[in-house]
């Protein structure tokens, strides 16, 4: 990983401290709020190997909007400049608007004077030559709500991933399990004190038994229909036993070990246009070989064996 990054997201604590994003403009269905959703009109930038990216693609794919939002995937290598363009590896291309060589040259064209974080993923809007958003959490909002008009079947414009009835539910269980669960494994991993990690890992495991006690009773995290917060979850459990495991030190136990997790990680995963998001290629590669403060060798573990496809069962639960 980029040491001026990582140095700089550590508390004197040694404890590892995510940044708030910085573009937070919202896309509208009437163009209120001078973003209108549009066709032709917004490129998204994702890395495969990233769990925030990652919600975005999903969403993306459940709505429908593959021809609305077309992307382009950086290098699973993330080196001193952040993230970079190539076409020398699978699925990665080269920059399509402005032929950038890194992700960073797009936040000075949007923004000159910017001082923070070169992240993705980046939602870029080509009528305005700028960032609209690159906070995944309301990319994937405006993917379910704004973009109606553009889905690609009717199944897919009735969908809601964020309906009314549920949304103080999912925005509750956002709430701790982004900071314990999504962030927790960063925060274990990026630790530079043990006071720091233990603190970090004790309070993912304890959100981690939460989640599988919830998951005993419902199919879902708000119960028997799939949500965003459902996605959010996913991007993080799919990379959990591959990388965090041992990668970032978060090996009291797999999600194998939970029975209600694991099934649920393979009932996301199976649900269809959800697996051909995953790539494992790039997210064992991009955490083993980018973070050297962690691993210093860049040597790419083998393992572990992991079947997302086998039965899961949990399409027989009753809502509770």
């Amino acid at each position: 990983m980029a040491s001026k990054f990582f140095d700089s997201a550590i508390s004197t604590k040694g404890e590892f401290v995510r940044k708030d994003s910085a573009f937070r403009n919202w896309i509208t269905a009437d163009g209120s709020s001078g973003f209108k959703a549009e066709g032709d009109r917004y490129h998204l930038y994702v890395s495969l190997a990233c769990p925030w990216a990652h919600r975005t693609l999903i969403a993306r794919k459940l709505k429908g909007l593959e021809d609305v939002i077309p992307y382009t995937v950086v290098d699973w290598l993330m080196g001193e400049k952040g993230w970079n363009f190539t076409d020398k590896k699978p699925k990665c291309s080269p920059d399509p608007l402005f032929n950038a060589q890194y992700v960073r040259e797009l936040y000075f064209k949007a923004n000159p004077d910017y001082e923070g974080r070169f992240t993705v993923p980046l939602l870029w809007d080509k009528k305005n030559s700028t960032i609209v958003t690159n906070e995944s959490s309301e990319i994937i909002q405006m993917f379910n709500s704004e973009f109606n008009d553009f889905c690609a079947t009717p199944e897919q414009k009735e969908l809601d991933l964020y309906p009314e009835h549920l949304k103080a539910q999912v925005d509750g269980v956002n709430e701790w399990i982004y900071n314990d669960i999504n962030n927790g494994v960063y925060k274990s991993g990026f630790a530079r004190s043990q006071e720091a990690y233990d603190e970090a890992v004790t309070q993912l495991f304890a959100s981690l038994d939460r989640v599988e006690e919830i998951l005993s009773k419902t199919r879902y995290l708000t119960g028997n229909q799939l949500t965003l917060a459902d996605i959010r979850l996913f991007t993080t459990l799919v990379r959990f036993d591959p990388v965090y495991v041992g990668h970032f030190k978060c090996n009291k136990k797999r999600i194998m070990d939970y029975p209600n997790l694991w099934g649920y990680t393979r009932d996301v995963y199976q649900t269809p246009g959800v697996a051909e998001t995953v790539d494992r290629e790039h997210i064992e590669k991009h955490y083993q070989e980018s973070h050297t403060a962690i691993n210093p060798f860049a040597i790419v573990a083998i393992g572990p064996e992991l079947d997302f496809n086998l039965p899961h069962n949990r399409d027989k639960m009753t809502k509770a």
